[in-house]
Protein backbone atom coordinates (compact mmCIF):
# COMPACT_ATOMS: atom_id res chain seq x y z
CA UNK A 1 0.00 0.00 0.00
CA UNK A 2 1.59 3.38 -1.00
CA UNK A 3 1.35 5.33 2.16
CA UNK A 4 2.96 8.36 0.67
CA UNK A 5 1.38 12.02 1.49
CA UNK A 6 2.21 14.78 -0.61
CA UNK A 7 2.18 17.81 1.47
CA UNK A 8 -0.59 20.18 0.01
CA UNK A 9 -0.31 23.46 -1.39
CA UNK A 10 3.05 23.42 -0.17
CA UNK A 11 4.73 25.92 -2.26
CA UNK A 12 2.21 28.08 -1.29
CA UNK A 13 2.53 28.10 2.17
CA UNK A 14 5.97 28.54 2.45
CA UNK A 15 5.65 31.56 0.26
CA UNK A 16 3.57 33.18 3.12
CA UNK A 17 5.42 31.26 6.04
CA UNK A 18 8.80 32.04 5.98
CA UNK A 19 10.35 35.09 7.68
CA UNK A 20 14.05 34.07 8.66
CA UNK A 21 15.01 33.19 11.59
CA UNK A 22 12.93 31.61 14.51
CA UNK A 23 10.82 29.56 16.08
CA UNK A 24 8.17 27.70 13.89
CA UNK A 25 5.48 25.89 14.99
CA UNK A 26 3.83 23.08 12.59
CA UNK A 27 0.91 22.03 14.64
CA UNK A 28 -0.13 19.13 12.73
CA UNK A 29 3.02 17.32 11.99
CA UNK A 30 1.62 14.47 10.23
CA UNK A 31 4.11 12.64 7.81
CA UNK A 32 6.64 15.99 8.34
CA UNK A 33 6.35 16.88 4.53
CA UNK A 34 5.89 20.81 5.09
CA UNK A 35 8.41 20.10 8.43
CA UNK A 36 11.11 19.40 6.29
CA UNK A 37 10.68 21.85 3.21
CA UNK A 38 10.49 24.23 5.51
CA UNK A 39 13.81 23.47 7.43
CA UNK A 40 15.40 22.93 4.29
CA UNK A 41 14.19 26.39 2.86
CA UNK A 42 15.04 28.38 6.14
CA UNK A 43 18.38 26.96 7.73
CA UNK A 44 18.15 29.43 10.49
CA UNK A 45 14.78 28.38 11.11
CA UNK A 46 14.07 26.06 14.24
CA UNK A 47 11.04 23.57 14.34
CA UNK A 48 8.20 22.88 17.36
CA UNK A 49 6.05 19.84 15.95
CA UNK A 50 2.76 18.46 17.31
CA UNK A 51 0.51 16.00 16.34
CA UNK A 52 -2.23 13.96 18.61
CA UNK A 53 -1.40 10.79 16.52
CA UNK A 54 1.76 8.74 18.10
CA UNK A 55 2.08 6.82 14.41
CA UNK A 56 2.77 10.28 12.85
CA UNK A 57 5.06 11.78 15.43
CA UNK A 58 7.12 7.90 14.89
CA UNK A 59 7.16 8.29 10.99
CA UNK A 60 7.77 12.34 11.36
CA UNK A 61 10.59 11.59 13.98
CA UNK A 62 12.63 9.14 11.84
CA UNK A 63 11.92 11.99 8.58
CA UNK A 64 13.29 14.83 10.43
CA UNK A 65 16.06 13.11 12.32
CA UNK A 66 18.54 14.91 9.85
CA UNK A 67 17.66 18.01 11.48
CA UNK A 68 19.33 17.13 14.46
CA UNK A 69 18.12 19.81 17.21
CA UNK A 70 16.96 22.09 15.43
CA UNK A 71 13.60 19.91 15.65
CA UNK A 72 11.64 19.26 18.88
CA UNK A 73 8.49 17.14 18.54
CA UNK A 74 5.36 16.91 20.98
CA UNK A 75 2.60 14.90 21.13
CA UNK A 76 -1.05 16.06 21.88
CA UNK A 77 -3.78 17.95 20.69
CA UNK A 78 -3.81 21.27 19.55
CA UNK A 79 -5.18 22.72 22.91
CA UNK A 80 -2.56 21.57 24.46
CA UNK A 81 -0.08 23.83 22.32
CA UNK A 82 0.18 26.26 25.19
CA UNK A 83 1.47 23.70 27.64
CA UNK A 84 4.12 22.36 25.01
CA UNK A 85 5.23 25.80 23.69
CA UNK A 86 5.55 27.22 27.46
CA UNK A 87 7.73 23.87 27.71
CA UNK A 88 9.60 24.54 24.62
CA UNK A 89 10.50 27.73 25.95
CA UNK A 90 7.76 29.74 24.76
CA UNK A 91 9.71 31.85 22.47
CA UNK A 92 7.53 33.59 20.85
CA UNK A 93 6.66 32.24 17.09
CA UNK A 94 7.98 33.13 13.88
CA UNK A 95 5.38 31.58 12.16
CA UNK A 96 2.60 28.81 12.94
CA UNK A 97 1.13 26.03 10.26
CA UNK A 98 -2.36 24.45 10.94
CA UNK A 99 -3.18 21.60 8.23
CA UNK A 100 -6.31 20.53 9.80
CA UNK A 101 -5.86 17.23 7.35
CA UNK A 102 -5.45 13.87 7.35
CA UNK A 103 -2.68 12.03 6.16
CA UNK A 104 -3.23 9.02 3.55
CA UNK A 105 -1.66 7.25 5.63
CA UNK A 106 -4.18 7.36 8.14
CA UNK A 107 -7.28 7.52 6.36
CA UNK A 108 -6.09 4.17 4.29
CA UNK A 109 -5.31 2.78 7.55
CA UNK A 110 -8.26 -0.42 8.14
CA UNK A 111 -7.47 -0.58 11.77
CA UNK A 112 -8.65 3.31 12.28
CA UNK A 113 -11.86 3.04 10.69
CA UNK A 114 -11.55 6.48 9.40
CA UNK A 115 -13.12 5.45 5.85
CA UNK A 116 -15.70 3.63 4.30
CA UNK A 117 -13.30 2.40 1.97
CA UNK A 118 -11.63 -0.03 4.08
CA UNK A 119 -13.58 -2.71 6.11
CA UNK A 120 -12.25 -2.45 9.79
CA UNK A 121 -13.19 -1.32 13.56
CA UNK A 122 -15.11 1.84 14.48
CA UNK A 123 -12.73 3.59 15.78
CA UNK A 124 -11.92 6.52 13.90
CA UNK A 125 -9.79 8.41 17.26
CA UNK A 126 -6.86 9.82 15.92
CA UNK A 127 -5.11 9.28 19.13
CA UNK A 128 -5.79 5.76 19.91
CA UNK A 129 -4.65 5.92 23.67
CA UNK A 130 -7.49 8.58 24.35
CA UNK A 131 -11.15 8.10 24.85
CA UNK A 132 -13.26 5.84 23.52
CA UNK A 133 -13.49 4.65 20.00
CA UNK A 134 -16.50 6.11 17.92
CA UNK A 135 -18.28 2.82 18.38
CA UNK A 136 -18.41 2.87 22.35
CA UNK A 137 -19.10 6.59 22.34
CA UNK A 138 -22.26 6.18 20.13
CA UNK A 139 -23.51 3.67 22.33
CA UNK A 140 -23.29 6.72 25.33
CA UNK A 141 -24.67 9.38 23.13
CA UNK A 142 -27.64 11.16 23.11
CA UNK A 143 -29.60 10.79 19.84
CA UNK A 144 -29.77 15.02 19.82
CA UNK A 145 -25.84 15.32 20.50
CA UNK A 146 -25.05 12.83 17.31
CA UNK A 147 -28.30 14.94 15.11
CA UNK A 148 -26.23 18.25 16.14
CA UNK A 149 -22.78 16.44 14.99
CA UNK A 150 -24.13 15.54 11.91
CA UNK A 151 -25.93 18.76 10.95
CA UNK A 152 -22.86 20.74 12.14
CA UNK A 153 -20.02 19.18 10.77
CA UNK A 154 -21.22 17.22 7.96
CA UNK A 155 -24.37 18.95 6.55
CA UNK A 156 -26.45 15.50 6.59
CA UNK A 157 -30.23 15.73 5.68
CA UNK A 158 -32.37 13.76 7.88
CA UNK A 159 -30.06 14.36 10.73
CA UNK A 160 -32.56 13.60 13.48
CA UNK A 161 -33.39 9.94 11.42
CA UNK A 162 -29.88 9.21 10.90
CA UNK A 163 -28.83 9.65 14.31
CA UNK A 164 -31.64 8.02 15.69
CA UNK A 165 -30.80 5.02 13.44
CA UNK A 166 -26.58 5.08 14.84
CA UNK A 167 -27.27 5.00 18.20
CA UNK A 168 -29.97 2.45 17.96
CA UNK A 169 -27.34 0.10 16.06
CA UNK A 170 -24.72 1.02 19.00
CA UNK A 171 -26.52 0.40 21.74
CA UNK A 172 -27.23 -2.91 20.07
CA UNK A 173 -23.66 -3.70 19.77
CA UNK A 174 -24.49 -4.01 16.29
CA UNK A 175 -22.23 -1.25 15.19
CA UNK A 176 -18.40 -2.92 15.40
CA UNK A 177 -17.08 -2.11 11.97
CA UNK A 178 -16.90 0.26 9.52
CA UNK A 179 -19.39 -1.72 6.68
CA UNK A 180 -21.33 -1.65 9.53
CA UNK A 181 -22.30 1.56 9.92
CA UNK A 182 -22.41 2.15 5.85
CA UNK A 183 -25.37 -0.15 6.53
CA UNK A 184 -27.05 1.24 8.79
CA UNK A 185 -26.65 4.80 6.87
CA UNK A 186 -27.30 3.50 3.94
CA UNK A 187 -30.41 2.09 5.26
CA UNK A 188 -31.68 5.18 7.15
CA UNK A 189 -31.25 7.33 4.28
CA UNK A 190 -31.92 5.24 1.79
CA UNK A 191 -28.55 5.70 -0.01
CA UNK A 192 -25.48 3.83 0.30
CA UNK A 193 -23.45 5.82 -2.69
CA UNK A 194 -19.90 7.11 -1.25
CA UNK A 195 -21.91 10.48 -1.27
CA UNK A 196 -23.76 9.85 1.24
CA UNK A 197 -21.35 8.10 3.58
CA UNK A 198 -18.64 10.67 3.02
CA UNK A 199 -20.75 13.00 5.27
CA UNK A 200 -21.46 10.18 8.03
CA UNK A 201 -17.88 9.27 8.59
CA UNK A 202 -16.44 12.78 8.02
CA UNK A 203 -19.11 14.41 10.96
CA UNK A 204 -18.66 11.23 13.20
CA UNK A 205 -14.99 11.22 13.24
CA UNK A 206 -15.08 15.62 13.90
CA UNK A 207 -17.18 15.06 16.69
CA UNK A 208 -15.16 11.82 18.44
CA UNK A 209 -12.24 13.35 18.20
CA UNK A 210 -13.57 17.25 18.86
CA UNK A 211 -11.64 18.76 16.14
CA UNK A 212 -13.14 21.92 15.50
CA UNK A 213 -12.98 22.78 19.87
CA UNK A 214 -9.72 21.88 19.26
CA UNK A 215 -9.44 23.99 16.47
CA UNK A 216 -11.27 27.23 18.54
CA UNK A 217 -8.99 26.61 21.66
CA UNK A 218 -6.18 27.05 19.40
CA UNK A 219 -6.76 30.02 17.16
CA UNK A 220 -7.43 31.47 20.76
CA UNK A 221 -4.25 31.20 22.11
CA UNK A 222 -2.05 32.11 18.88
CA UNK A 223 -2.31 36.10 19.19
CA UNK A 224 0.09 35.91 22.63
CA UNK A 225 2.14 33.24 20.97
CA UNK A 226 2.79 34.98 17.88
CA UNK A 227 5.79 37.36 17.40
CA UNK A 228 4.72 40.79 15.78
CA UNK A 229 5.26 40.29 11.88
CA UNK A 230 4.98 36.43 12.77
CA UNK A 231 2.65 34.92 10.30
CA UNK A 232 -0.08 32.04 10.34
CA UNK A 233 -1.13 29.70 7.88
CA UNK A 234 -4.35 27.55 7.96
CA UNK A 235 -5.05 24.75 5.34
CA UNK A 236 -9.03 24.09 5.87
CA UNK A 237 -11.05 21.17 4.18
CA UNK A 238 -14.07 21.97 5.09
CA UNK A 239 -16.39 24.69 6.17
CA UNK A 240 -16.94 24.16 9.55
CA UNK A 241 -12.59 24.67 10.14
CA UNK A 242 -12.80 27.59 7.68
CA UNK A 243 -15.52 29.44 9.47
CA UNK A 244 -13.49 28.69 12.46
CA UNK A 245 -10.44 30.46 11.06
CA UNK A 246 -12.34 33.28 9.86
CA UNK A 247 -14.22 34.15 13.00
CA UNK A 248 -10.95 34.44 14.99
CA UNK A 249 -8.24 35.27 12.69
CA UNK A 250 -9.90 37.38 10.15
CA UNK A 251 -12.52 38.63 12.64
CA UNK A 252 -15.71 37.79 11.20
CA UNK A 253 -19.09 36.64 13.01
CA UNK A 254 -18.74 32.76 13.33
CA UNK A 255 -22.80 31.46 11.76
CA UNK A 256 -23.89 28.40 13.61
CA UNK A 257 -24.75 25.74 10.48
CA UNK A 258 -28.18 25.20 12.46
CA UNK A 259 -29.63 28.22 13.44
CA UNK A 260 -28.01 30.46 10.84
CA UNK A 261 -27.22 32.95 13.82
CA UNK A 262 -24.27 34.84 14.34
CA UNK A 263 -22.21 33.63 17.52
CA UNK A 264 -20.34 36.64 18.30
CA UNK A 265 -21.42 41.10 17.53
CA UNK A 266 -20.04 42.54 14.54
CA UNK A 267 -19.09 45.11 17.01
CA UNK A 268 -16.72 42.45 18.53
CA UNK A 269 -15.05 41.41 14.89
CA UNK A 270 -11.78 43.27 15.71
CA UNK A 271 -8.48 41.73 16.11
CA UNK A 272 -4.69 41.27 16.07
CA UNK A 273 -4.28 39.90 12.10
CA UNK A 274 -3.74 40.79 8.70
CA UNK A 275 -5.30 39.05 6.21
CA UNK A 276 -2.78 37.93 3.62
CA UNK A 277 -5.33 36.03 1.45
CA UNK A 278 -8.71 37.65 1.29
CA UNK A 279 -9.36 35.35 -1.43
CA UNK A 280 -8.52 31.75 -0.05
CA UNK A 281 -5.56 30.04 -2.23
CA UNK A 282 -6.91 26.70 -3.68
CA UNK A 283 -5.03 23.58 -5.09
CA UNK A 284 -4.04 24.19 -9.16
CA UNK A 285 -5.22 22.39 -11.65
CA UNK A 286 -2.24 20.12 -11.74
CA UNK A 287 -1.77 19.20 -7.87
CA UNK A 288 -5.30 18.52 -8.10
CA UNK A 289 -5.18 15.90 -10.95
CA UNK A 290 -1.86 14.57 -8.95
CA UNK A 291 -2.89 14.72 -5.18
CA UNK A 292 -7.17 14.50 -5.63
CA UNK A 293 -7.40 14.34 -1.62
CA UNK A 294 -6.08 17.89 -2.22
CA UNK A 295 -8.98 19.44 -3.53
CA UNK A 296 -11.02 20.46 -1.29
CA UNK A 297 -8.10 22.34 0.51
CA UNK A 298 -8.31 26.15 1.33
CA UNK A 299 -5.50 27.99 2.15
CA UNK A 300 -6.00 31.24 4.52
CA UNK A 301 -2.67 33.38 6.00
CA UNK A 302 -2.39 36.02 8.07
CA UNK A 303 0.26 38.22 10.46
CA UNK A 304 0.34 39.13 13.21
CA UNK A 305 -0.03 43.23 13.51
CA UNK A 306 2.38 45.16 16.17
CA UNK A 307 1.65 45.24 19.29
Amino acid sequence: MDVRHDPVLLHETLGFLLGGEGLYLDATLGDGGHASALLDAEPRARLLGNDRDHGSLDFARARLARFGDRVTLVHGTFAQLPQAHAAAGGERLAGALFDFGLSSRQIDDPARGISFMHEGPLDQRLDRSNGLPLNERLALADEAEVAQALREYGDVRGAGRMARAIVAAARAGALGTTRDLAAVVGRAGGDSRPKALAPVFQALRIWVNDELGDIDAALAWLPSAVRDGGVVVTLSYHSGEDRRVKHALRGEPRVSVSRRLPVMDDAEAVGPWEELTRKVVVPSNEEQETNPRARSARLRAFRRKPR
